[in-house]
């Protein structure tokens, strides 16, 4: 049996965020997260930490939804132009400096972005993370390390430029 897992809400739709890119892919794949975390409760381990379960439920999610997804785009370029703007269009009214950091985070490759939220807003460890999303530990402190990075350069030339969303941030699995 679960204990409540609606306190955890929040910080999945944080994180379902941070994955779609799209306000309007939240709901969704926060309530395809759940009925599987309720569907699949057997398989939580109690006192075990049920915040990182049910993340790692919604990123599964998310990369299951995204696979079945690329069979009909036509392409990632045309999502990665697209879902900025979505995302900005949806939260007119932020101040400008909201808006600045959601486009330098938006900025980042998926792979840091993820990361950057796990450690930073969701406040979870470097080894929560690679537990999480099954990657090494070393690979989560490099992520990390190059998220934190490509944000510092990005405030210090003041913008966010095609070439800084394209350049030398890609990731290697």
């Amino acid at each position: 049996m679960l204990p409540d897992i609606t306190r955890h809400i929040p910080a999945l739709r944080r994180y379902a965020l941070v994955l779609t890119r799209d306000p309007g892919q939240v709901e969704d794949l926060v309530q395809e997260s759940l009925a599987r975390a309720l569907a699949g409760s057997r398989s939580w381990r109690p006192g075990s930490d049920l915040r990182a379960w049910l993340l790692s439920i919604t990123h599964n999610t998310f990369i299951s939804g995204w696979r079945r997804e690329q069979v009909v785009r036509t392409g990632l370029e045309q999502v990665a132009e697209t879902a900025p703007h979505a995302v900005m269009a949806a939260l007119p009214d932020l101040r400008v400096e909201a808006r600045q950091v959601v486009e330098r985070l938006l900025a980042l490759p998926d792979g840091m972005r993820e990361i950057l939220l796990l450690a930073v807003v969701e406040e979870m460890s470097y080894r929560e993370i690679a537990d999480m999303l099954g990657i090494p530990l070393g690979t989560v402190m490099s992520r990390l390390a190059r998220a934190r990075a490509a944000l510092r350069q990005q405030v210090d030339t003041g913008s966010v430029t095609p070439e800084s969303r394209r350049a030398s941030f890609r990731l290697v699995e």
